[in-house]
């Protein structure tokens, strides 16, 4: 069977994803969160961290589960009741964990915004949504209805998008920042699309569009971010000759 040293794999996705050079809010702890005894022989990518995706991985034959949202988004300790569970499911089966949160937004070919957006058929990308010191999301002058646009997300998320109106039927400059950026739709607006596209966000985000006459596009915070880890995994998986699979748990949100 074939197999790779997971320190090996770990430390060329800290390079390929430009792990510590990337800022992040801190629980999200990027990078290598939970080792295995050394051999990796099978991967498994999901959206999250869960007992439920490590099972899946763990039934797939895979022994490093690769995920966009990893175990440290809140608090751990102590490790006792449902966390002592989790725990000894990793070490009893060997489960290596790695998980690449904003690293895996950005980046330019394997990133869930570079992968969306051409996926959207949207061309010559350029940066978009800046936070944290950096742009996150990536945006593209088109002309495209937004009845279009909507019905291109659906069928990629495979599941009903929903539309705020608050811009042109004709889009023509059509921002994309993945997962829950809905909340700060401002900084869209700000800098001069007039479609955003992302996963979820507040209700109050429907009058603010309105106010600041831009579309909102929500096609779902876990859809939206299937794309980085299938193609992380996929191009793992031919660098270091190893099988992948993708395990899919949606929230529906």
């Amino acid at each position: 069977m074939p197999k790779t040293s997971l320190k090996q794999i770990a430390a060329y996705c800290d390079r390929l994803l430009n792990t510590s050079g990337v800022n992040d809010y801190d629980g999200a702890v990027n990078g290598l969160q939970v080792e295995n005894r050394g051999a990796v022989t099978g991967l498994a990518a999901a959206v999250d961290a869960s007992s439920t995706t490590i099972r899946k991985a763990i039934d797939e034959r895979a022994n490093l589960l690769l995920v966009h949202h990893g175990l440290f988004w809140s608090k751990r300790q102590p490790w006792t009741g449902k966390n002592f569970e989790l725990l000894r499911l990793l070490l009893d089966n060997d489960v290596a964990v790695y998980s690449s949160h904003l690293p895996l937004d950005v980046h330019s070919r394997l990133g869930n915004n570079a992968q969306l957006a051409a996926a959207l058929g949207l061309r010559n990308l350029k940066p978009f949504f800046r936070m944290k010191e950096q742009f996150l999301g990536l945006q593209s002058v088109a002309s495209v209805s937004r009845d279009e646009l909507a019905r291109r997300l659906a069928n990629l998320t495979k599941q009903e998008v929903k539309v705020v109106p608050g811009g042109p039927k004709l889009c023509r400059r059509i921002g994309v920042v993945t997962g829950g950026a809905g909340a700060e739709v401002k900084i869209a607006a700000s800098e001069g699309v007039d479609t955003f596209v992302t996963g979820e966000g507040p209700h109050w985000t429907f009058a603010l569009a309105e106010e600041l006459g831009v579309n909102v596009l929500y096609g779902g915070h876990y859809a939206t971010e299937t794309f980085g880890v299938k193609a992380l995994a996929a191009h793992l998986a031919k660098r270091f000759q190893v099988p992948w699979a993708f395990i899919d748990h949606p929230t529906g949100l």
